[in-house]
């Protein structure tokens, strides 16, 4: 065995074990990141397509969502049910055949509605008008939290869910505004709809989808077992009956949320055959690789075996044959170079370890007093429906006001560093609801927002900072009404300016010039501080598609101009 082992250990075989080692590593490494690269690149197409399914089924949710907010909005705004709740609500008395002509209205649009399976309407003060053959009040057919949220919606279509008197069906409301009289409320429409309209077919074998209400309330399931997507809200996958699946979830604008769940293993479909390719291609490449290497390394040794040969016959003391070499390789030389490099490499390479230095992190915790928020709107609610009970509009309007500008505030949604510019003019809106409350016929306010600007993306809190500036520097030390003007207007294709404008007090040269001094350094305390906050916003969220991003201007006793730059699509998010 011995001797077996010594007789193919030369150094041809040893350069062609050398050459198939090496090659089986480059390979392996190879083949590794390549089926690496190509399961990631498979995985991702298939996520990417899973989630544009999900885009669609959460479109077409928010599709059939509308229908039946145009089928219900026909109901509500056709002239035979405008003029009778316009009667009701005059305190006029209708007749038995009046109300029977609401029949043939509510069934010619229900008829022509897919979904809706009944029409029920009610005044103003809860009483059934149709149908006829029911006199149920409605605070006795749904929990009245329902009313508040229809008068909240003013007119739009409000998703109810689950039916508590049939679980087959859905409902919906929606309040009744008088158009003749001034949008006054006339009263209730209640929609029932069938559990399948908002059932999703178009889905792969394997895959699960469910959709749930704004409640959060699963309205579709093509699985029956899943009921509950409180759990897939926190993941990306989930395992059901030992079976991992992705989860891909998808908020619609109407509040819908359609969750797909795929199994892992489809989205790696593909990758065993790639995997047997590349194996096999692997062996084509090493049978090739073998026979070049086995060649190679004979034209490199012949030499080396001619030159032993040479050395052997000199040993024997017989007369040495001149060899014929192709090449003359010092080979002696070089292997005794090589191995006393390796010794004092090997001597040299010894591995010293170190221990972990143990680094100390000193954590400062602060205790944050947190506040409800469903707390707080639900109570700002109650108080608002008890001053509006004791005639105290105005301070009800307040309540309102400020109810709104807390949820504005302190609301946290998927994207809340960003709103549409329709959002924040409402914020502002509030803000100066509440201001003229406190100030009276002090500060009078303009807002000037042109409709095809409302939907741009700014920044959450980043023109009610100024705005705040105008009334607190604006009017400070005046008697006189201040007038602070709030506009929004193009100043090129792709570019819009906001400008928050007051005729307070405005500033002279010395205190503008400390201002600005303080809006680019951020060094004062008091002054330019919210100016110098706004600026730095502008450049983290815009970077470098503004410039300076804000400007001021003032003059005293004329008033102060404040004017912000932003790009119309929006910054980096």
């Amino acid at each position: 065995m011995l001797s077996y082992l010594k007789k193919w250990n030369t150094l041809r075989n040893q350069i062609l074990v050398v050459f198939l080692f090496v090659m089986v590593i480059v390979l392996s490494l190879v083949s590794m990141i390549t089926l690496k690269q190509v399961s990631l690149l498979i995985r991702n197409n298939a996520e990417n397509q899973i989630k544009q399914t999900a885009i669609e089924a959460s479109g077409r949710i928010d599709s059939l969502f509308e229908q039946l907010n145009t089928a219900t909005k026909f109901v509500m705004t056709n002239q035979e049910v405008q003029r009778l709740f316009e009667r009701i609500h005059g305190g006029e008395k209708v007749t038995f055949p009046e109300l029977q002509r609401l029949k043939s209205v509510v069934n010619n649009i229900q008829a022509n509605s897919e979904g809706i399976y009944s029409v029920e309407l009610y005044t103003e003060d809860l009483k059934q008008v149709f149908p006829l053959d029911s006199s149920m009040k409605m605070f006795q057919r749904l929990n009245v939290k329902w009313i508040y949220e229809a008068d909240r919606a003013k007119g739009r279509l409000v998703w109810i869910g689950e039916d508590p008197r049939n679980p087959q069906f859905y409902l919906a409301i929606r309040r009744i505004t008088l158009m003749e009289r001034h949008f006054a409320n006339g009263g209730y429409l209640l929609v029932r709809i069938y559990k399948p309209y908002f059932a999703i077919t178009e889905v792969n074998t394997g895959q699960y989808v469910l959709v749930s209400d704004p409640e959060g309330k699963v309205i579709f399931s093509n699985n029956s077992s899943l009921t509950d997507v409180s759990s897939l809200n926190q993941r990306s996958a989930t395992v059901i009956n030992q079976t991992e699946y992705m989860v891909t979830k998808q908020s619609s604008n109407k509040g819908f949320t359609v969750f797909i769940l795929t199994p892992v293993s489809a989205l790696t479909k593909g990758v065993n055959s790639i995997r047997f390719g590349i194996i096999f291609a692997g062996i084509i490449g090493m049978l090739v690789y073998f026979l070049c290497s086995l060649l190679l390394s004979t034209i490199i040794t012949r030499p080396i075996v001619q030159l032993t040969k040479t050395m052997r016959l000199a040993n024997e003391r017989l007369l040495t044959v001149d060899p014929k070499m192709v090449t003359v390789n010092e080979i002696r030389e070089l292997n005794s170079t090589y191995n006393q490099l390796v010794r004092e490499t090997n001597h040299l390479i010894k591995m010293v370890y170190q221990k972990e230095i143990v680094r100390s992190q000193s954590e400062l915790k602060a205790l944050q007093a947190q506040i409800n928020p469903h707390f707080l709107y639900n109570t700002l609610e109650s108080l608002r429906w008890s001053l509006e009970e004791k005639g105290e509009e105005e301070l009800a309007d307040v309540v309102v006001s400020m109810s709104e500008l807390f949820r504005y505030t302190i609301s946290r949604n998927v994207n809340d560093d960003w709103v549409t510019l329709k959002e924040e003019f409402r914020h502002i809106e509030n803000y100066m609801d509440i201001i003229k409350f406190r100030f009276g016929d002090r500060i009078k306010w303009h807002l000037s927002l042109p409709e095809e600007w409302e939907n741009v993306k700014i920044p959450k809190l980043l023109i009610q900072p100024l705005v705040e500036n105008a009334v607190v520097h604006g009017s400070e030390n005046r008697s006189a009404p201040c007038t602070i003007i709030v506009a929004v207007k193009p100043v090129s294709d792709r570019h819009l300016e906001i400008m928050v404008e007051d005729d307070g007090v405005g500033m002279d040269e010395e205190r503008l010039e400390a201002v600005k001094q303080a809006m680019h350094t951020g060094e004062a305390k008091g002054k330019g501080m919210a100016l110098y906050n706004v600026k730095k916003r502008l450049q983290l969220y815009y970077k470098k598609e503004t410039s300076d991003g804000i400007t001021i201007d003032s003059h005293k006793n004329k008033g102060t101009k404040v004017t912000i730059r932003i790009p119309v699509n929006g910054g980096e998010k």
